[in-house]
C-alpha cells in the first residue's frame, strides 16, 4: 500500500504529486489539514511537514527524494536525463539553488509584512535574479535543460508559479517572456491540472 500525505497548495507536495502521477505509481493521496495533522502521518514522520510517502511501511519524507523514487519506478519520457551526466549535474545545482536560495527570497517576498527589514521590492529583486537565470536557460530549449520536461522543470515549477502569483500583473510585464510561456505550458498541462483537482 502506497500512501502520500499531501497538502494541495504546498509547492513541495505539488512536485511530489506530479512525479508520482507521471510515473503512474498507484498511490492513495491523503489531503492533510495543516492545523490538524493526522496522527498516522506524524507517526511516520514526526517533523510533521508534507509530503510524506509511505510505501508498505517504508517512509520518504522529502519531496525531492519522493520524486527520485517515482522516477526509479518508471520514467517513460526520461525526466532523469539518464544518459546526460552534465544535465544531471545541472539538475542538482538548479534544484539546490531553488530550494536553498530562491525559496528564501520567495518567502520574504510573499510574506513581506513579516520581514519589515527591507521593502517588498527588495525581496522581489533578489528572487528575480533566479527568474532571469531560468529565462536565459530557456533560450536554447522549450524546457530548462532539454527539449522535453525533466526533473529540474517539475521540481522548480511550483515555486516559480508561487512567485509569479504574488503579483501577477508585475510578472506579466517582466521581460521573462520565455519563462512566462514555460510556466503557462505547465499550468495548462494535463499533468498539473490533474494533480490540482480538489
Amino acid at each position: 500500500m502506497t500512501t502520500l500525505y499531501s497538502f494541495r497548495r504546498c509547492p513541495y507536495a505539488m512536485r511530489a504529486r506530479m512525479a508520482l502521477r507521471y510515473s503512474a505509481v498507484a498511490v492513495e493521496i491523503v489531503e492533510v489539514s495543516l492545523k490538524a495533522k493526522p496522527p498516522q502521518m506524524l507517526a511516520l514522520s514526526p517533523k510533521g511537514t508534507v509530503p510524506v510517502l509511505s510505501i508498505d511501511g517504508a517512509v520518504i519524507d522529502e519531496s525531492l527524494a519522493i520524486m527520485r523514487w517515482a522516477l526509479e519506478q518508471n520514467d517513460p519520457a526520461d525526466w532523469s536525463l539518464k544518459d546526460d551526466p552534465a544535465g544531471q549535474a545541472q539538475t542538482r545545482a538548479l534544484i539546490e539553488e531553488n530550494d536553498q536560495v530562491f525559496k528564501v527570497h520567495l518567502n520574504h517576498y510573499k510574506y513581506a509584512e513579516r520581514y519589515p527589514e527591507q521593502p517588498m521590492a527588495f525581496y522581489r529583486a533578489e528572487g528575480e535574479k533566479f527568474l532571469s537565470k531560468l529565462d536565459e536557460l530557456l533560450q536554447r530549449n522549450d524546457y530548462l535543460l532539454a527539449d522535453h520536461p525533466c526533473l529540474a522543470d517539475v521540481a522548480l515549477m511550483p515555486f516559480v508559479r508561487q512567485f509569479a502569483h504574488v503579483d501577477r500583473a508585475w510578472f506579466a510585464q517582466t521581460p521573462y517572456v520565455r519563462l512566462q510561456a514555460w510556466l503557462q505550458r505547465f499550468i495548462e498541462s494535463e499533468l498539473f491540472t490533474s494533480i490540482m483537482q480538489k
